[in-house]
């Protein structure tokens, strides 16, 4: 495929043709593919190929409403290309929704999805199956080689970027707390106002996110009232002393959050006792993943 050269003073991005052949790259690619096809099984929908399958918005569509439980008000098949970028416009709109608040930097756009840009088609899957916690295990580590060619003056330039499709397989976290600690923030505070909500039907009030949490008793409250039931006081430490009583809460909280259907929290009951931001974070979030909508 020629790359359609830019305009003077537009950007286009290329992949590097090496990495196009990365093995971590491809299975990246396999695994996006076989998850969008386990998720669209009853849709009768097979993908084979992220480029020439998704670029119209047609299956992008699909999977958005199943993961989301949205309906999305779009015509349903649309074969000129004007349709398609104005379905594709629905889809991204919704989906930038949902993964804007949560840090996630947005590199797709309608025109680099519709020209089948297989490095934006695949970082909206990445986004999309971090925020829904998808069955699946990404590979971790996974970045490509893009060259970028900008007309200037006539003349054609080039430079090179890494771009990172996935991290480590433990969430968003880490790339927000490494890289954009401006993100984080809106994150906190997405975060705070979830776990107010909540807490101040105890009274409750918290300022800190790293330092309320750590005897865990905020965190056995919180999933009580998310759980909706009363959490008998012989079951934790109301006013914890030692490191063992808090680890304790914490350990207990993290059964409740099982019980309630989540995953077994990847951080230690010790880590968030031990004031560890990256670890409370993590918690929080997964709580806040589940139960934004509860009232």
């Amino acid at each position: 495929l020629r790359p359609v050269l830019p305009e003077e003073s537009a950007e286009r991005s290329i992949l590097d043709p090496s990495s196009r052949d990365d093995p971590k790259f491809k299975e990246l690619q396999k695994r996006l593919i076989d998850w969008i096809n386990d998720e669209l099984e009853d849709e009768r929908i097979i993908v084979k190929n992220l480029e020439e399958d998704l670029y119209d918005g047609q299956v992008l569509q699909k999977l958005f409403e199943k993961l989301s439980g949205w309906r999305l008000n779009v015509a349903e098949v649309t074969q000129s290309e004007a349709g398609q970028k104005q379905k594709l416009q629905m889809v991204l709109g919704a989906a930038n929704q949902l993964l804007r608040p949560h840090g996630w930097d947005i590199d797709w756009s309608v025109d680099s999805i519709h020209s089948k840009n297989l490095v934006a088609i695949m970082s909206l899957l990445v986004g999309l199956a971090m925020h829904f916690q998808a069955p699946i295990r990404l590979p971790e580590h996974v970045s490509v080689q893009l060259v970028l060619v900008k007309k200037r003056e006539g003349v054609l330039h080039t430079t090179h970027v890494t771009k990172t499709l996935t991290t480590t397989t433990e969430d968003a976290f880490d790339t927000l707390l490494d890289h954009a600690p401006d993100k984080l923030n809106v994150v906190r505070m997405s975060l705070l106002t979830f776990v107010n909500k909540h807490l101040n039907k105890l009274n409750l009030e918290v300022t800190e996110l790293e330092s309320q949490f750590a005897d865990g008793v905020y965190l056995v409250l919180l999933m009580g009232l998310l759980e909706g039931y009363f959490v008998p006081l012989y079951n934790f430490f109301l006013t914890p002393e030692s490191f063992e009583q808090k680890v304790h809460n914490v350990t207990f909280a993290f059964e409740l959050m099982q019980d309630g259907g989540l995953n077994k929290p990847k951080a230690r009951p010790e880590d968030v006792v031990n004031l560890n931001i990256k670890s409370t974070l993590r918690v929080l979030y997964n709580l806040f993943t589940k139960y934004k909508d509860a009232e």
